[in-house]
């Protein structure tokens, strides 16, 4: 979400509208899809089109379980953390290009999509992190491939967290999507009213699919009728369709998404891929940082703030030539004439 603009932040909730400023600037915000008083046009989009399996995973020792799309057979793993309000099939087109060449994981995060928690409330941050790293333990156990961490928005703040923990050792790289901590700390004010000013219940899962593309945060159709419905639930005592995660409830955990989340990004000891759907939006630790060439950077034009939902391919090709470009295997990274190095 948005500050600068606040329909355009209004899917994520409360932290897409982090992602304020030049990206949601008339220059650089797309125009929206013409309108078609359709239903077929909205109609949802089954997962099995874009991911090869959907699975449960149960977290040992306690009852939450955690629902993760999952797609390819070789390569190493992009890891994948979506936004608040979100859900893992935000990163369903991107995943059918990324399983070329890796496998893809993407999680519904705790109170999202369709994991089940003992407490879906608790969006901390570090709650969130030990989440990630759970999964990952859960799914790979003492002897994971090479992961790269992909995280938009709010799962990019959890991204960085699980990379710098450095509980993971096979984490291999880190890709950041859309998120500042300057501009992000800086919309936290606006985050209730951005909250309260989007629709918030519609007659039927196409109206809210239509209305995710006409007023809310995404500019990609094909994309809005694949994640949308993984966003909502059902209200049966006002009889239409809500928000599944009540991201106006989480206000005490914005603070700690995105505070020092600059300087914990440049302290990950691994390759790092920044992306942002605008310019002029890094701060002066991330300014200095990048111009010591401590990590790259990419801004991706013609997006909104969902970059891997508004355009999944240059997304998906953006993350693949970060993946070649630093050389990581399925097991490590991996130079000529040398086995694969784990670090």
């Amino acid at each position: 979400m948005d500050s600068s603009n606040l329909p355009s932040l209004q899917e994520e909730g409360s932290e897409e509208l982090l992602e304020s400023s030049s990206a949601f600037s008339p220059s650089n915000v797309p125009p929206r899809p013409a309108t078609h008083h359709s239903l077929q046009k909205y109609s949802p989009l089954d997962w099995q089109g874009f991911f090869d399996k959907e699975e449960d995973i149960a977290i040992p020792g306690t009852n939450d379980a955690f629902h993760v799309y999952t797609s390819g057979s070789e390569g190493p793993v992009v890891f994948c953390l979506h936004g608040g309000g979100y859900s893992g099939l935000s990163f369903g087109l991107a995943a059918v290009k990324l399983k070329e060449k890796a496998r893809v994981v993407a999680m519904d995060l705790r109170g999202h999509g369709k994991s089940s928690t003992d407490n879906d409330l608790d969006l901390s941050i570090d709650t969130l992190c030990n989440d990630a790293i759970a999964l990952i333990k859960a799914m790979y156990g003492d002897s994971p491939p090479a992961i790269i961490l992909v995280g938009h928005s709010m799962g990019g703040s959890v991204a960085v967290h699980v990379a710098a923990k450095k509980a993971i050792l096979s984490i291999h790289g880190l890709v950041v999507v859309d998120v500042v901590e300057g501009t992000a700390m800086a919309s936290l004010i606006h985050m209730q009213k951005i909250l309260s000013s989007r629709a918030q219940h519609f007659p039927s899962i196409e109206k809210a699919i239509e209305w995710s593309v006409k007023g809310g945060p995404l500019r990609n159709v094909e994309s809005a009728r694949l994640s949308i419905p993984s966003t909502l639930k059902y209200d049966e005592s006002r009889n239409c369709y809500t928000y599944r995660t009540p991201l106006e409830e989480s206000e005490k955990y914005w603070k700690g998404w995105y505070e020092g989340l600059s300087e914990k990004f440049l302290s990950c000891p691994v390759p790092k891929l920044l992306l942002l759907a605008g310019t002029d939006r890094l701060d002066r630790s991330l300014t200095i940082g990048q111009m010591q060439g401590k990590f790259q950077m990419v801004v991706v034009r013609h997006t909104g703030h969902a970059i891997q939902e508004d355009v999944p391919e240059e997304f998906a090709s953006l993350v693949l030539n970060f993946i070649s470009r630093n050389r990581i295997g399925p097991r490590g990274v991996e130079i000529p004439g040398i086995r694969s190095w784990k670090h």
